[in-house]
């Protein structure tokens, strides 16, 4: 009797194209692929077309997953409630792009109040950080005032925006810069937003678990799509 595979280990050098087919993920841990290889830019954007994304804690290597199912938001089925609604009317919120991507990732970063951890590493970082200064990685802000108060962060390609992580420090502060990402995905032709895993709080504003299948397959047609313009952020000021 043979156990299971081995974990398919990838070297920094490796072409990212070395990543193993998604179809191969474990089960358990639900869409673990592989270990190893670099969070380059060329590595990331690889693995993302292919519906793979990097997630591992601090002392592990890089980890590669695809998850079955995986969570999804088409935009037009985001589901905005009536308390989301008036927190963007009523909280003095104001949501930028791309106006501050380090203060975002930085924030996401930071130990939860349920959780001391983090899997946003100093490497993640700066990765998405590179992703960000090749104008592929973008940020979605909510402001009150002055004070950055929540936002998220993910990677545009083709017609598909790849959530990573959010945070919130005022009251729906998250979910109004999600509100943001989905009128700019009706507005500019993007026709899906990644979530990667499901949760109750995503079913809750209206991403469905897709079997990995089927993302995958609505994937490569819409990463090889024409990408949409992202607008040009306003230079901070000092």
């Amino acid at each position: 009797m043979t156990g299971p595979a081995p974990l398919p280990w990838l070297a920094a050098d490796d072409d990212p194209a070395r990543l193993p087919d998604p179809e191969r993920a474990l089960a358990d841990p639900n869409g673990l692929l592989a270990a190893g290889g670099a969070l380059t830019p060329q590595w990331l954007l690889g693995a993302y077309r292919r519906g793979i994304f990097p997630w591992f804690s601090r002392g592990q290597p890089i980890l590669w997953w695809s998850p079955d199912p995986r969570a999804v938001i088409e935009p037009g089925r985001f589901r905005r409630s009536r308390s989301l609604g008036q927190s963007i009317r009523n909280r003095g919120y104001e949501t930028r792009l791309d106006t501050d991507f380090a203060a975002v990732i930085a924030a996401c970063a930071a130990p939860r109040a349920d959780d001391a951890g983090t899997w946003i590493t100093p490497a993640m970082r700066h990765a998405y950080e590179a992703l960000h200064a090749l104008g592929l990685a973008h940020s979605i802000e909510t402001w009150q005032g002055d004070r950055l108060v929540g936002g998220l962060y993910g990677v545009a390609l083709g017609r598909v925006f790849f959530g990573e992580s959010m945070f919130s420090r005022a009251r729906d502060a998250s979910k109004v810069a999600l509100a943001r990402l989905v009128d700019e995905a009706l507005g500019r032709g993007l026709e899906l937003i990644d979530c990667q895993l499901p949760t109750a709080h995503l079913a809750s504003l209206g991403a469905e678990a897709w079997p990995r299948a089927r993302f995958l397959a609505r994937l490569r047609d819409l990463v090889a799509a024409e990408p949409p313009a992202w607008p040009v952020a306003p230079a901070r000021q000092p």
